[in-house]
């Protein structure tokens, strides 16, 4: 029989088979026996492994403080080479800075404000950082 693509396709007809339905037991041994003589994968396989996603921090620059260096809430005034860092949490941001390598954090003078979208911490932190890298003294 030929068809063209605008015809239907007749669906086959149920065969007797389909009527019956196994026991759960007879579906259990019937998926045991396949597997055992490999003519299918057992039943229940584990799913794939999620694909791992990197772990972004919050966007951190090594800079060099310019004259003055940067005033900071903490202990004052932090020069020389430095790192800076800007933090989210939720809606706020925060900018620190700490000594290069060194583990104490400080929070920049003025450098808390509120967010409107918290994917703009990335170029909140590229101003600052244009702001207070001073290489060139």
């Amino acid at each position: 029989m030929t068809t063209s693509p605008a015809e239907p396709v007749p669906a086959a007809a149920p065969s007797p088979e389909d009527d019956t339905e196994a026991s759960p037991a007879e579906q259990a041994a019937e998926v045991e026996q396949a597997a055992a003589t490999g003519e299918v994968a057992p039943a229940e396989e584990a799913p794939p492994p999620p694909a791992e996603t990197a772990v972004v921090g919050p966007p951190t620059t090594d800079i060099v403080a310019g004259q003055g260096g940067v005033m900071t809430d903490e202990v004052g005034v932090v020069t020389g080479d430095l790192t800076l860092r800007t933090e989210v949490d939720g809606y706020d941001v925060t900018v620190r800075v700490q000594y290069k390598d060194a583990d104490e954090w400080y929070t920049v003078t003025g450098a808390k404000a509120p967010l409107h979208d918290p994917k703009d911490a990335d170029a909140i932190h590229a101003v600052v950082v244009g702001i207070l890298n001073r290489p060139e003294g």
